[in-house]
């Protein structure tokens, strides 16, 4: 049966004891929280860093937090411990204190001074623990996510600047140094993020924090590495290329030897075709013979830098030198070759037209019809265009095609079956 002015039925000595048991078993569950936040290994490092930016705003208002929570945990104490005085009065309770029992455990029983004002703030006993619940899960929320930035990136960064610390000193060995090389400028731009990266998660870890999307769990989500791991891709790609250049000082020698035979051979064949050209200007009329270039002055010129650069450790610089004069003379070889090539084209042509106006012969040998007047005539004109110098290409082949067309005639007259009987 309800009585005026309570917030429900008057408890029965059984409700009432269940009440309190439950309400006490809550007030400890809420002691050892707040305890237990206050001896946190996160909330200690707050206390003590000089914070910046978010961290520095979220930290100021959760000290405020917490404080207000040991406010709402004192008043929640004295409100159970009035509670358990007015059942501890008699074992069997009657109806004036089970009214007020009822009234401290159900009702708005509980004020809390607000914070510099003269209001309070009034809750029943179970919406007091919601609220500390509420108010304890942000504050948390705080401590374990800076704890967390702090037990992850740190350590992170510092391993990487101790890889950095081996990467400059082979980048100083392999004469890689910033204002010279690009890999050294981007040493010394790791070097200030990682710098600058360590400073801004140790004053405001809360920045590099990733909540977990629909997580309400105090410290769900992950650090934030973004930038972390950039710094890890680039130093990876300097490294690499510091590498690069310690194998250019390992196999520059053997390379350098290599060029100079490319570049030996690629003489010696633009020689060979200076030869050749004369020789076919000599043996052959009216062909096009084309002009055949000197040496590669600028390719020995830079191969001479290459070697300056061996001699005096400028491996970074020697590096890209290598590999651009590999192709070149790779290209300039070829170029020697092919032009070889066009210049004994005519002398080539020549012999083709020489095999091809014996191999009539021949065949005409072996039907018997070698002597054949026409047959020898055509022949001799086109040998002696052909063993002539200077020799008429245009001539001798016209010469060697009639020859042709005449043994195809006669090979096809002496290959007809003749008339029968015959």
């Amino acid at each position: 049966m309800g009585v005026a002015g309570l917030p429900g039925p008057v408890m029965d000595r059984d409700e009432a004891d269940r009440a309190l048991a439950r309400l006490g078993a809550e007030h400890q569950a809420v002691e050892d929280s707040l305890l237990a936040l206050q001896d946190h290994a996160g909330r200690r490092l707050l206390e003590r860093a000089e914070l910046t930016g978010a961290t520095r705003e979220r930290w100021a208002a959760t000290e405020l937090t917490v404080a207000r929570l040991w406010a709402y945990f004192d008043a929640y104490t004295a409100a159970l411990r009035e509670a358990r005085e007015v059942r501890a009065r008699r074992r069997w309770p009657g109806r004036a204190e089970l009214t007020e029992l009822t009234e401290l455990l159900c009702g708005e029983s509980v004020a809390v001074p607000r914070d510099g004002d003269d209001a309070a703030e009034t809750f029943t006993l179970e919406g007091l623990v919601a609220r500390v619940n509420e108010l304890y899960a942000r504050s948390l929320d705080v401590v374990v996510t800076a704890e967390a930035v702090w037990s992850a990136l740190p350590a992170r960064i510092d391993l990487l600047a101790a890889e950095l610390h081996r990467t400059r000193a082979l980048a100083r060995s392999a004469g890689v140094r910033p204002g010279e090389h690009p890999a050294g400028d981007d040493l010394e731009e790791i070097t200030a993020e990682l710098t600058a990266l360590r400073s801004e998660v140790l004053t405001d870890p809360l920045a590099y924090w990733r909540p977990a999307q629909g997580s309400s769990a105090p410290g769900g989500g992950r650090p934030d590495t973004e930038r972390y791991d950039a710094a890890a891709r680039a130093l990876e790609d300097v490294r690499r290329e510091i590498e690069a250049v310690l194998q250019v000082r390992q196999d520059s020698e053997s390379r350098l030897l290599r060029l100079r035979d490319l570049l030996s051979r690629a003489d010696r064949t633009l020689a060979e075709a200076r030869t050749a050209r004369g020789e076919v200007l000599a043996k052959i009329a009216a062909s096009e013979v084309p002009v055949v270039s000197g040496p590669p002055t600028a390719l020995q010129e830079r191969l001479a830098t290459a070697a300056e650069y061996r001699r005096h450790a400028q491996w970074h610089r020697l590096s890209p030198l290598l590999e651009a004069l590999e192709q070149e003379a790779e290209d300039e070889l070829l170029r020697a070759r092919e032009s070889l090539t066009a210049v004994t084209a005519p002398l080539a042509v020549r012999a083709e037209l020489r095999g091809r106006l014996d191999a009539y012969r021949a065949r005409l040998s072996r039907q018997g019809l070698a002597e054949d007047t026409l047959l020898t005539e055509r022949y001799d004109v086109a040998r002696r265009m052909l063993w002539s110098a200077p020799c008429d290409l245009r001539a001798a082949e016209a010469a060697v095609q009639r020859y042709r067309q005449a043994a195809l005639e006669a090979l096809s007259g002496a290959e007809s079956p003749g008339p029968p009987g015959a």
